[in-house]
């Protein structure tokens, strides 16, 4: 392999490093999302393995229910560190990670239909794939999604290659060939 090669394979590992940091760094809790939170210096702030609630909340000592429904992890890391300045502590350093995805879910023509962890990086194919793969009768173009995130919830034609994000709901049709 020329020194060409692998710089171009630097290049493509780095930008795909980058791009995996913006989509973590731009994702929007939601219910059924497990979080950590964690207080550096402060044990009895630090929570493992939290599960957002049905309306996308977290219960944390001094603030009551905190609002995490479509904030970034940094964004509630900034509401936390604020709420915990006014009154209780001088400098609090606050960590929010996410544990786990809201699941996704596909159903129709699969061996499997069901809901499934949410992993980055997925894709229709690997969808299809977790739920067992495609029925006899499942049609190879007729694939749609309704995203999680859009607030209309309008379905939208997608393809193999398309990517699959947290709540969103796949539906494989059957074909009638």
């Amino acid at each position: 392999m020329g020194i060409g090669s692998k710089l171009l394979i630097t290049i493509m590992l780095l930008f795909t490093t980058v791009a995996h940091a913006e989509d973590e760094s731009s994702y929007q809790l939601a219910s059924g999302d497990i979080i950590s939170i964690k207080v550096y210096g402060e044990e009895e702030l630090t929570f493992e393995k939290i599960q957002l609630t049905d309306v996308g909340t977290v219960s944390f000592p001094f603030l009551g229910e905190v609002s995490a429904k479509g904030k970034t992890t940094a964004q509630l890391v900034q509401l936390i560190t604020a709420g915990l300045k006014d009154g209780y502590l001088i400098n609090p350093k606050v960590t929010v990670s996410i544990d786990e995805y809201r699941d996704f879910f596909v159903n129709g023509e699969v061996e499997e239909p069901g809901g499934y962890p949410f992993k980055p990086g997925l894709t229709l194919r690997k969808s299809i794939a977790i739920a067992g793969g495609l029925t006899e009768r499942a049609s190879k173009s007729k694939m749609f999604v309704i995203r999680d995130k859009d607030p209309s919830k309008k379905t939208q034609k997608i393809t193999m290659d398309s990517p699959v994000y947290p709540g969103d709901i796949i539906t494989i049709e059957q074909s009638f060939f």
